[in-house]
């Protein structure tokens, strides 16, 4: 109860990944200050959400994975924790269910829920890229969602058209202190010259493209190193792949130091020249944190033939997208191959007219991203803590299966 003796909101918070995660534990600290601590809180999260006091249902590594070839093998596993969160929610009865990007299992719980006769609020958290790809998506959501919440400020009107409610709260990444690295700080913890070279190399957050890009981005060092000499590299990594990483890197060269934690990440941004990044929403804090970058990915060749057939846009990178123009190079499929990702790092660590073009365009694709509200002081997560915390208030009381 708070002061006025009303019970403390009770949200479900699920989040399948890495990236959810870090928007799941933001989120939560928003609405703990939204309410003034006043908060209870179950679900589905990572080590963010944990330090934010999150005890998971189930680990995150059992649901982080893309790709429809990779999930198949996995589906087993995947339907039971489905079945496992559904039957958890219908019992500790929340207010409502916050899920957070990866559909392919929140969605799932959102149906589940609904065919149960539920009717407390489904909120979602992060849009589908229905303009890119199987625009039919947005219909099916309708069905079971009350509220989408959006990232990127031209996507609630592709929802609304087909009866969702949405709105636009803007990009975590805009509050995550990306853009306040220290390089010093990083240089002097890893005892690394003033002039040394320094390169920030991410394989990911997942298990699959994790095994998939470590090899490929080693053996790019390897050849990068023959064009522009000796470098140090930073790898910052996440609980659920770190052993991965850290064995995965041991033969690279440049001396590897894995990292923890985004203030280590964030320092070693601030220390790098260029970035070599799995395509994803990191793209969006090495633009903040102004690294010129190069992005790449595989997936399983069948996901990767689908793909082909379904994939309506031709930039797989959200700077590319916002700014609606290939700015930042995409090693997608054959071309995620060392030569053309070495060719790519050197002209970004050589070329001031390149490495130019791509800082204006970064502060660019940051301006389009805040959307109306262009101060620096803009909190998404804020945003959308008030977005859920007037969803719950606008709910009779005692909404629960029908």
């Amino acid at each position: 109860m708070n002061a006025a003796g009303e019970a403390a909101p009770f949200l479900f918070i699920i989040a399948g990944e890495p990236s959810g995660d870090a928007l799941g534990a933001a989120l939560i600290t928003a609405l703990r200050e939204r309410t003034g601590g006043h908060l209870r809180i179950a679900g589905i999260g990572g080590e963010q959400m944990a330090a934010q006091g999150l005890v998971s249902l189930v680990p995150l590594a059992d649901l982080a994975v893309a790709g429809i070839a990779e999930v198949l093998p996995r589906a087993p596993l995947i339907l039971r924790r489905v079945r496992q969160t559904v039957a958890a929610i219908r019992m500790v009865r929340p207010d409502a269910v916050v899920t957070i990007d990866s559909s392919g299992f929140s969605w799932r719980v959102a149906q589940r829920l609904r065919r149960h006769g539920e009717r407390l609020p489904l909120i979602h958290y992060v849009a589908p890229m229905v303009w890119a790809w199987r625009g039919g998506r947005a219909r099916r959501m309708a069905l079971w969602y009350d509220h989408l919440l959006t990232l990127l400020p031209f996507e609630p009107a592709y929802f609304e058209r087909v009866g969702l409610a949405a709105s636009y709260v803007g990009h975590p990444v805009l509050d995550s202190g990306a853009g306040h690295g220290d390089a010093a700080r990083f240089r002097a913890a890893h005892a690394i010259a003033a002039d040394e070279l320094v390169l920030a190399v991410l394989p990911g957050s997942r298990g699959g493209e994790v095994r998939r890009l470590l090899p490929v981005f080693g053996a790019t060092l390897q050849r990068l190193e023959a064009i522009v000499g000796p470098f140090r590299v930073a790898v910052p990594t996440v609980a659920t792949v770190a052993e991965a990483v850290t064995a995965g890197v041991r033969d690279w060269p440049g001396r590897p130091i894995v990292l923890r934690g985004n203030a280590a990440k964030y320092d070693a941004f601030a220390a790098s020249r260029a970035a070599l990044a799995a395509s994803g929403t990191i793209a969006l804090e090495l633009a903040l944190a102004r690294v010129p970058m190069a992005v790449a990915y595989r997936l399983n060749p069948l996901t990767e033939m689908l793909l082909d057939h379904i994939v309506k846009v031709r930039q797989a990178n959200l700077v590319n997208l916002l700014l609606d123009r290939p700015l930042v190079p995409e090693h997608l499929r054959r071309q995620c191959a060392p030569e053309p990702l070495a060719a790519s790092l050197a002209e970004l660590i050589r070329d001031e007219r390149v490495r130019s073009a791509h800082l204006a365009g970064y502060d660019e694709a940051i301006r389009r991203l805040r959307g109306d509200d262009q101060s620096d002081t803009a909190s998404p997560s804020r945003a959308a803590a008030d977005r859920i915390l007037a969803i719950l208030a606008a709910q009779p009381k005692g909404v629960s299966a029908s």
